[in-house]
């Protein structure tokens, strides 16, 4: 068995935020439709041309450590993906679908931001820079997406989601 190395692990992670990245890509139209505040909407629809971009910045990143851009299986995504389609299916047509919704995009936001700010991190460690500058534009951009998504809650999605929808 080969020796396990700060180099093998960067690889697997970063394998494992491919994977995610791509899942998170087919879940975002499916989040669109799901959400009934305008602002919500249009949070989704960026991120989805952010992602599309995110996924373009990995696969440079593995361009750099010299290997081909495959995915591997991440169970964390897998299973915070299925919380949000639960909250969707329990919460649909209520007030406080647009909350749940958003509160699982943030929870797919701070994965994401613990998986960047670690592999941008390793690559610094490895000497990998320019990947790490690739790995640290993408981290800066789902910091804002959450912080947006903050805002967007704070300024009316959780007011609406204490209100019982009239019938």
């Amino acid at each position: 068995m080969a020796e396990k190395t700060l180099d093998t692990l960067f690889h697997d992670t970063l394998r494992d935020i491919y994977y995610a990245e791509r899942k998170i890509l087919k879940s975002l139209p499916k989040m669109v439709r799901a959400a009934q505040s305008p602002e919500l909407k249009a949070a989704f629809e960026k991120h989805i041309g952010q992602t599309e971009g995110q996924i373009e910045r990995l696969q440079q990143v593995f361009e750099i450590i010299g290997k081909a851009p495959r995915g591997k299986t991440c169970d964390a995504i897998e299973g915070i993906l299925a919380e949000g389609d639960e909250i969707a299916e329990e919460y649909k047509d209520t007030a406080a679908l647009d909350a749940g919704l958003l509160a699982a995009a943030q929870a797919v936001e701070h994965y994401e931001i613990t998986r960047y700010g670690t592999l941008k991190r390793w690559a610094l460690v490895l000497g990998l820079d320019d990947a790490a500058a690739l790995l640290d534009e993408t981290l800066q951009e789902e910091s804002q997406t959450d912080e947006d998504l903050t805002g967007i809650a704070d300024a009316t999605v959780n007011a609406e989601a204490m209100q019982a929808k009239a019938a």
